[in-house]
């Protein structure tokens, strides 16, 4: 029982540090679109009111505004950067209970029973919007 303890606490470490720099991207990809997206069109509609002559440039850089906004919203990078950092939350756990469980003399299958347990809610971390509720 405690080799599997020792490797739920490396697996938690990985995946901790894993998630952590899913979230930095993602964070990075949210704003490289989205600064962008608003720059863009402020831009488009600055030109677009200042002359008529202006008209045809500020349409053309509304639409690389609606792209870049575009692209937000199809990756999900705000969503992704939130499900990554719940994820590496909840991982976080699971290798300081696994860490906490190592220094104990005696390890208990109930032990190993709610580590098991905290790495679902770790897996389950990335899905859906909200955290799940750990079972009490």
């Amino acid at each position: 029982m405690r080799a599997e303890n020792e490797r739920l606490r490396d697996e938690a470490t990985r995946q901790r540090a894993l998630a952590h720099h899913r979230s930095e991207f993602w964070t990075n990809m949210d704003i490289a679109l989205g600064f962008p997206a608003a720059l863009l069109a402020g831009a488009a509609g600055t030109a677009g009111l200042a002359s008529p002559d202006a008209r045809v440039p500020a349409a053309f850089t509304a639409l690389a505004a609606t792209g870049f906004a575009a692209g937000a919203g199809f990756l999900r990078s705000d969503t992704r950067r939130r499900a990554n950092k719940r994820a590496r939350h909840a991982w976080a756990l699971v290798e300081a209970r696994a860490t906490v469980a190592l220094t104990q003399e005696h390890m208990t299958p109930e032990i190993l029973g709610d580590l098991l347990e905290c790495r679902q809610t770790a897996l389950a971390a990335y899905d859906g919007d909200e955290p799940r509720p750990r079972p009490s």
